[in-house]
């Protein structure tokens, strides 16, 4: 039976969520599958894959065939790095403890990457918000401004008028007299 590691779609329209599955081949894509070996969700930044390293191994290990999309997703979460050093163990390169190491390094400095990613991420988000509420507090004295400019014109027309209506009986008695 042709093994396949691959993507099932769940989610809803627009917003996809993947289960990793190890699934015969002829099956339909989002049918009956042997093992679920993980999750991915691309809507979150980064992409959040959970994956069951081991099992991952053990079923590439029996001849199961990534598609390419699950190969990079594998890969990413290092699958395929664990299968290469235990062939080197298998051969005799390598001993377990030095297999282990290797992992073990390798999945450090990618979380260090990981995290750098995000808390790049959380800074450049924070300076587009410091950004935003600098240009609004801008746009708010501005308004304010107007406002204060606009009371005063108020305040000055009524006067003006008071004046105007003052001075034209005045003008008037003149021209009486």
């Amino acid at each position: 039976m042709p093994v396949k590691i691959r993507l099932q779609r769940h989610g809803k329209k627009g917003k996809p969520f993947y289960w990793v599955v190890a699934a015969d081949s002829r099956a339909k894509r989002d049918g009956k599958f042997l093992e679920k070996l993980g999750t991915y969700n691309p809507n979150t930044n980064p992409a959040s894959i959970d994956l069951d390293i081991d099992g991952s191994v053990k079923w590439l290990q029996n001849g199961a065939q990534p598609t390419d999309t699950a190969r990079a997703i594998l890969s990413y979460k290092g699958v395929m790095l664990k299968k290469h050093l235990l062939v080197g163990l298998r051969k005799g390169a390598l001993t377990e403890e030095q297999v282990e190491e290797k992992f073990n390094a390798w999945l450090e400095e990618k979380e260090g990457k990981i995290s750098a990613k995000v808390s790049g991420l959380d800074e450049e988000k924070a300076k587009a918000k410091a950004e935003a509420l600098k240009a609004e507090k801008e746009i708010n004295e501005a308004r304010a401004k107007a406002a204060a400019e606009a009371e005063v014109v108020e305040e000055e027309a009524p006067a003006a008028e008071a004046e105007a209506e003052g001075e034209a009986p005045a003008a008037e008695e003149k021209a009486a007299e």
